[in-house]
């Protein structure tokens, strides 16, 4: 199983030049790929725009979206922003996609978030056609003639449908390695009852928060962005992975739950927690 590490992109007070320096210190570790989160209504910054920063300032490391809010955003423009990305990278995105569960982002954009499943369907559709046809987007360079790779995220049946039918896999929203694992079973099924030869990728993602300071401070993070959750956002943050043993026992738990590529998302944006990261997985 592959590891990768998130950009800070949605931690208040992180600037430019250290979502770089993460980047470059990210892709000299041991880390596979660099994800971003993406949220409207939020002091952030815009995941395509950090994930083509990034691109520019390494050469190697995969770049994902973990995930991107399909139905914010236009189809034309959804298959430029990600197309762009890619032949940027030279073929390094995957792009993850799903319709979000806070409404304020719709509302903060004037959208309605009422059938927001059917809009990620036909975006999914749209932009297979605006990758295979090169309409409005630049000629293939990098090789990905029918674009990145492309992940759908979800729990209910339509999401594990919508991603066997028109995915090359599922990315998973967080959570323990169990509920990973029920997730997998699901959609492996849904794969193999669309007929679909193989298997998904699968992506799983987690928090994490450590040193001195970090427990607090990535704790007050997490309940900010997930205080729509209202008191589950109590559990969220309790979830954070705080200690190298917790860490340990969760890349394992994915890895065993058959995860391909695990990424663990900073609560805490200070480049230390890069190093951290490192050490912990060095030594497991």
């Amino acid at each position: 199983m592959r590891v990768g590490v998130g950009l800070p992109n949605t931690i208040s007070g992180v600037d430019g030049r250290s979502v770089l320096e993460w980047a470059r210190r990210a892709e000299a570790g041991p880390f596979a790929s660099l994800g971003v989160l993406d949220r409207v209504a939020y002091e952030s910054l815009e995941p395509f725009v950090t994930l083509s920063a990034a691109a520019a300032a390494t050469s190697r490391i995969g770049l994902v979206t973990m995930v991107v809010i399909g139905p914010l955003r236009n189809a034309a423009l959804l298959a430029k922003q990600a197309i762009s990305v890619d032949e940027i990278s030279g073929g390094r995105l995957t792009l993850g996609l799903a319709v979000g569960a806070r409404q304020e982002d719709y509302r903060v954009l004037g959208l309605d978030h009422r059938g927001r499943g059917e809009a990620l369907t036909a975006q999914l559709l749209a932009l297979k056609d605006h990758w295979e046809d090169r309409t409005h987007v630049p000629s293939a360079v990098s090789g990905q003639k029918e674009g990145p790779r492309l992940l759908v995220g979800g729990l209910s049946g339509e999401a594990f449908a919508r991603m066997a039918r028109y995915a090359d896999g599922y990315v998973h929203g967080g959570g323990p390695p169990r509920a990973f694992a029920g997730a997998v079973a699901r959609a492996r099924a849904a794969w193999n009852d669309f007929g679909r030869p193989g298997r998904p990728l699968l992506y799983g993602q987690g928090y994490f928060a450590l040193g001195d300071g970090a427990v607090d401070e990535g704790a007050r993070y997490l309940r900010d962005y997930y205080a729509f959750t209202g008191p589950f956002a109590e559990k969220i943050a309790a979830a954070n992975l705080t200690t190298p043993q917790a860490i340990v026992d969760f890349v394992r738990g994915y890895e065993e739950a058959g995860c391909d590529e695990l990424v663990l998302l900073p609560t805490v944006g200070r480049v230390d927690q890069l190093d951290r990261l490192a050490e912990v997985l060095a030594a497991s």
